[in-house]
């Protein structure tokens, strides 16, 4: 059941007690130690590195690429300053030899040498001698790039937050990057536990659930206009909700805040940005398998590299196939089966190392039982029987989508890029619900639903990017124009269905296919957005950032079964200022300002079209990121507001719009490798939600429905070098109100997980259990309709790479 309205009431932070206050405790003991880290280290024994002889495989390619790749397959840090390489081309490194043979090989002709710096091997211009300090950028395994892989936890650059390729500690505005050895180590096995430890966020509001759909809260505002895959909208139509395969994606970064200046129409919350693993002209070679808890069966293919040795072009090739079970059941034992099988396939054409072109694909197929809800008992109560008929409940998805990225540089200074993705979501739902409880006061009168949905969508970005130098300043200069269209078709049916007796419930009865209509529209939007942007960087200690973007949004809805057709145009300014302050030694504050829009559909009592709704955010930090190191620590103060939100009046129901609700908090988020093989991850979210307007009188000054203001998470996992590894972690969730009103609360939980791996050679065996303690509770209670939480699971996967 769809939930759309959240109201609020002002809650003070207080003290934190129980779980919350050991958490938070922990986690401000760990910033401590960590704001004085250890001196970062090489990533092998340098001597043993260079002369043993290693299986070199590796295409004609930059030389910045073949640096990145030995320095990865050998496990030994490699330095350069990274404006040596800019445009030379290394060739082509194949056969057994030492890694010192193989970087002579690189270097042949480029007036490059290879040192032993004592702590690394440095590259430098000609050969100066061993032993020469120079200053460089370590690459540790791999060189990070802006929308790349994350070397193990720690990313160091983002494109989400400005669209360009900007160091963390430069963007004024959070901003968490979860990379795939994280994803991994977690067992995170969809983009709500991929988020689950992100400072800001809540998750799962209605328990787990198996269709594939997301419940996500950023600062306390819906996420699902924030959906973004690789920079381009994924925002939902009616119940069409894009679905998320997470073994696709190479890093999940989530943009606390509002965010209309780069991305348009989106929540006041921030946006959380999915990006893709695709082809890059690196060999990928890796099969997977997992099983686990409640039948789940899966099977996962990564395969990609260049189609020969000095070929232009590069492939990758994404699968996944799923068969699980759901944790939950019906009176007479049947579970919720899911089934999904996902297909990705990417080329990419380099010609040269200044163009490029990749062109995608996906295909997801999304199947399962259509009834994760509970019937409620006479005295409003959870019953643990299920309100709908597994003969008939049942959802399926198929979503298709086609896309390219082209990116082209003019010279030095100035760029174009353009990303394009079509998109095609069908939707096909059954369903059976309860209707009343009759007299008995134990038999429910039900109707079967269903819904025949689909959603088309075009957008496309095209951005102009430009350094400007001077004198002690420089610019980074974006311009932009994105442009989408939409066409969304709605078909629902409702019709009679036999009761159902808690007493005794009756499963698998023949249920005819309804065919009274209640809902058959369509519904166009065009959006097209200009946007301006400069990152100003005064001494190379101040970054000012400044940005504006013009939204025109035109949406026409045409109701069939009413016979209206209503349009309704929106034009809208978004801005953005913020300011950075470079201290030195790794440590960066900020102050920012943003905004962010939101349209909303329909009218109001006088008949006048609906505004968009505003957000606009306050926010000032700190952070925290040494120079060859893996290490990030951020805090954040924020003031959140969003107006022209749409409440209902408590007397005569009438929609109006003069709804506002305020978001205030503290977030603190920690990330590190803290000693070779030991990694962290810590955050902190103490907010305070509250409506400072509404139409309905007795909702002012409350707490938003459904919504935690505290959250803290603490996971450590250690890989030791026999190949064994463990981790450990507990997520806390506070207290969340049942309902506008604030009559109940539902109380905060702590759940534990844990891990165990062992690495051999090209086999990885690792075992991930969430929930570890099996605790019992309801993620909420929303008007005594109570979902309950994930059970323990536990899942082994096996990994193969070749």
């Amino acid at each position: 059941m769809h939930r759309s309205r959240s109201k609020s009431r002002s809650h003070p932070i207080g003290v934190m007690a129980g779980p919350q206050a050991a958490l938070s405790a922990a986690l401000l003991a760990t910033l401590a130690v960590l704001a004085d880290p250890p001196v970062a280290h090489a990533q092998g024994s340098l001597p043993a590195a260079t002369a043993a002889d290693k299986q070199f495989s590796l295409p004609a390619q930059s030389l910045g690429l073949t640096i990145n790749a030995l320095a990865r397959q050998s496990g030994t840090t490699i330095s350069v300053n990274a404006a040596l390489v800019e445009g030379r081309i290394a060739p082509a490194i194949q056969g057994a030899m030492s890694l010192q043979q193989a970087l002579e090989t690189a270097l042949a002709g480029s007036g490059l040498a290879a040192i032993n710096s004592g702590a690394a091997i440095v590259i430098v211009p000609g050969n100066p001698g061993a032993g020469q300090a120079l200053p460089a950028v370590t690459i540790q395994g791999e060189r990070e790039t802006a929308d790349g892989a994350v070397p193990g936890y720690v990313a160091r650059r983002s494109r989400s937050a400005t669209k360009t390729d900007t160091p963390l500690l430069e963007i004024p505005q959070s901003i968490s990057v979860i990379g795939r050895a994280e994803m991994e180590a977690r067992g995170a096995q969809d983009v709500m536990d991929i988020v689950a430890q992100t400072p800001g966020i809540s998750v799962n509001t209605y328990g787990p659930d198996n269709r594939g759909w997301e419940y996500i809260s950023l600062r306390g505002f819906s996420g699902n206009s924030g959906n973004f895959r690789d920079g381009l909208a994924q925002t939902p139509f009616s119940i069409v909700y894009a679905i998320t395969e997470p073994y696709l994606l190479e890093r999940v970064e989530v943009l606390r805040g509002p965010a209309s200046v780069m991305f348009g129409q989106a929540d006041a919350g921030g946006i959380i940005n999915r990006v893709s693993k695709q082809a890059n002209g690196e060999r990928v070679r890796e099969i997977e398998a997992q099983v686990g808890s409640f039948n789940r069966r899966q099977v996962g293919i990564d395969l990609g590299d260049r189609f020969s040795p000095d070929s232009d072009l590069s492939y990758r090739l994404v699968g996944v196939a799923l068969d699980s079970d759901d944790q939950d059941r019906y009176p007479n034992g049947q579970r919720i089966n899911r089934q999904r099988q996902t297909l990705a396939p990417s080329l990419r054409w380099a010609p040269n190392a200044v163009t490029s072109l990749t062109v995608s694909a996906e295909l997801l197929h999304n199947e399962s039982g259509e009834d994760p809800y509970y019937a409620i008992a006479a005295d409003r109560s959870l019953t643990r029987i299920k309100m709908g008929d597994p003969s008939f409940s049942r959802i399926k998805q198929d979503q298709t989508a086609i896309g390219y990225r082209f990116e082209h540089a003019f010279n030095d200074e100035w760029s174009v890029r353009q990303n394009l993705r079509y998109s095609d979501t069908q939707l096909k739902r059954r369903a059976v619900w309860v209707d009343e409880l009759q007299p008995d006061q134990h038999t429910y009168s039900r109707l079967a639903r269903t819904w025949d949905d689909t959603l088309q969508r075009t957008v496309v970005d095209t951005q102009l990017l430009g350094q400007l130098r001077g004198n002690n300043i420089s610019h980074t200069l974006l311009f932009g124009l994105d442009w989408s269209r939409s066409h969304g078709d709605e078909r629902r049916f409702m019709g009679p269905a036999p009761d159902l007796d808690l007493l005794n419930p009756i499963y698998n009865q023949a249920i005819a296919t309804p065919t009274t209509p209640t809902s058959n529209y369509r519904q166009s939007i065009e959006q097209t957005g200009l946007y301006g942007q400069d990152q100003i960087k005064l001494f190379e200690r101040w970054v000012l950032t400044l940005g504006g973007r013009q939204d025109f949004v035109r949406s026409v809805t045409d109701n069939r079964l009413r016979a209206t057709n209503v349009g309704q145009s929106d034009s809208v300014f978004s801005g953005r200022a913020g300011l950075n302050y470079l201290f030195g030694a790794g440590w960066a504050a900020y102050a920012g300002y943003t905004q962010s829009f939101l349209p909303n559909s329909g009218v109001d009592a006088n008949n006048d079209p609906l505004k968009p709704s505003r957000g606009k955010q306050v926010e000032t930090g700190i952070k925290y990121q040494p120079e060859n190191s893996r290490l990030f620590l951020s805090a954040a103060l924020f003031d959140l507001n969003k107006t022209n939100v749409v409440t209902y009046d408590d007397l005569s129901g009438d929609t109006r719009q003069i709804g506002r609700v305020r978001s205030r908090g503290i977030e603190l988020e920690a990330k590190a490798e803290l000693t070779r093989g030991l990694n962290l991850t810590a955050s902190l979210t103490k907010m305070k939600l509250k409506v400072l307007e509404s139409a309905d009188r007795t909702e002012a000054g409350k707490i938003p429905a459904t919504v935690p203001q505290q959250m803290a998470s603490l996971w450590l996992d250690y890989s030791m070098a026999s190949g064994f590894g463990m981790g450990a972690g507990i997520n806390y969730v506070g207290p969340r109100q049942n309902d506008e009103a604030n009559t109940t609360v539902e109380g905060g939980y702590s759940l534990f997980s844990g891990m165990l791996k062992y690495e051999t050679g090209p086999w990885l065996l690792r075992l991930n259990a969430s929930n570890l303690l099996n605790k019992r509770y309801n993620t909420i209670c929303y008007h005594g309709e109570c979902y309950l939480g994930a059970e323990r699971a536990v899942t082994a996967t096996l990994k193969y790479r070749f």
